[in-house]
């Protein structure tokens, strides 16, 4: 194997998300993911994966995403537009990257199967500062889109969506929706104390029930595709509501039928975290809480949509019920400061003083005491001299 070279399992899949669940530590991914987002990043650094060889471009330049700087930041070393042919890779193959090069190894012999470029981290953070700087472009083209959304989906503001008949029972609840977006294990952590004490409705969207479980809760229900959601998940109990696009079709309901699981099917048009919100707002919910949506731009282009018009409308329908979560771990963090810690020792000494001085009896045996320390350095001293 050539010096700096790097080995190892070729897991293979176009669609990253599917890939971070069965890649081993040490394995390479190899991917067909334009401009890689900050959550796929995030899966492969947690996989501990030896190298990314991605079949497409990881970062456009046309809106600063973050994926390719973690990868790299983490010690992954990052193969840059190797080319459609790598998907062809057969999963299992033993890959060796070496500079650009992915070779195909078996046995002693070696053979090239793509070329890449090698991402560094200079080149990273010029990309990101030039897509920093023409963001505007992309915020236009965002609004344009935007527009186009609303004309076909002002039903969603207008007018109740035909919601399924639920056995889940919303009204008067707090909901507490999860989706597994960003930071959100840190915001289901800072969220345990009111989970405790409310005990709101758990409704996760796909892969949001698995990170309930993870955080050792059960979903009351589980909305989405069913495609990023573990059978795990979906045997857990919880209603199953399967998301239809226009037309009613529901790719997600096959998957249900298979494994012998009934589900509601909810056909609705934008996406399944839409419809979560939606769902626990005309079913007379007190409260929406949101771990993990997405709420901004950035995070909506990470996720590959083209608008944003469908949940922009259901936050203007929600908005009077919603409490986004998303940063709350790190709004505040607890720290016990020694100062503090002085007052509350000296706090105690006070208490213990005034306690005594009000007390005969306690004055009384503080004497006794007195008396006895004093009895037995006597003794000592006379033992000694």
């Amino acid at each position: 194997m050539p010096p700096g070279s790097i080995s190892g399992t070729a897991r293979v899949d176009a669609r990253t998300k599917n890939l971070v669940a069965r890649i081993q530590p040490g394995e390479i991914a190899v991917i067909d993911h334009e401009d890689i987002d900050r959550m796929a990043a995030e899966g492969l650094v947690q996989r501990k994966v030896a190298a990314v060889v991605n079949a497409s471009r990881s970062s456009t330049g046309r809106y600063p995403n973050l994926g390719p700087l973690l990868l790299r930041s983490a010690g992954i070393r990052l193969i840059d537009d190797a080319g459609q042919g790598v998907m062809d890779v057969q999963e299992g193959t033993r890959l060796v990257i070496d500079e650009g090069k992915v070779l195909a190894s078996n046995g002693s012999t070696s053979t090239e199967v793509a070329r890449g470029h090698v991402l560094e981290l200079e080149e990273i953070e010029k990309t990101l500062d030039t897509a920093k700087q023409s963001i505007s472009h992309e915020i236009e083209r965002f609004a344009e889109n935007t527009i186009s959304y609303i004309k076909d989906e002002r039903d969603v503001l207008l007018e109740a969506s035909r919601l399924p008949d639920v056995r889940t029972e919303f009204h008067g609840r707090h909901v507490l929706v999860v989706v597994r977006g960003y930071d959100y294990k840190e915001d289901l952590a800072a969220l345990g104390a009111y989970i405790r004490e409310m005990k709101p409705l758990l409704v996760a969207v796909d892969g949001g029930a698995d990170a309930l479980m993870d955080s050792g809760m059960k979903p009351d229900m589980i909305i989405g595709d069913m495609d990023s959601v573990t059978t795990e998940g979906l045997l857990s109990g919880a209603e199953l509501v399967v998301h239809a696009y226009a037309g009613g079709v529901a790719p997600g309901l096959e998957r249900l039928e298979a494994l012998g699981l009934e589900a509601v099917v909810y056909e609705a048009p934008g996406t399944s975290e839409d419809i979560s919100m939606l769902l626990a707002f005309e079913k007379g919910a007190e409260l929406i809480v949101a771990v993990g949506t997405h709420a901004n731009m950035i995070e909506f282009m990470d996720k590959g949509r083209k608008g944003m018009a469908s949940t922009f409308l259901t936050r203007l329908r929600v908005g009077p019920i919603l409490i986004d979560a998303k940063g709350v771990s790190r709004l505040y963090r607890g720290r016990v400061r020694r100062s503090d810690l002085m007052m509350l020792v000296g706090a105690a000494v006070l208490a213990m003083v005034i306690v005594i001085a009000l007390s005969d009896v306690m004055r009384l045996e503080l004497e006794v005491w007195w008396l006895k320390i004093q009895q037995w350095w006597f003794d000592l001293r006379r033992a000694i001299f």
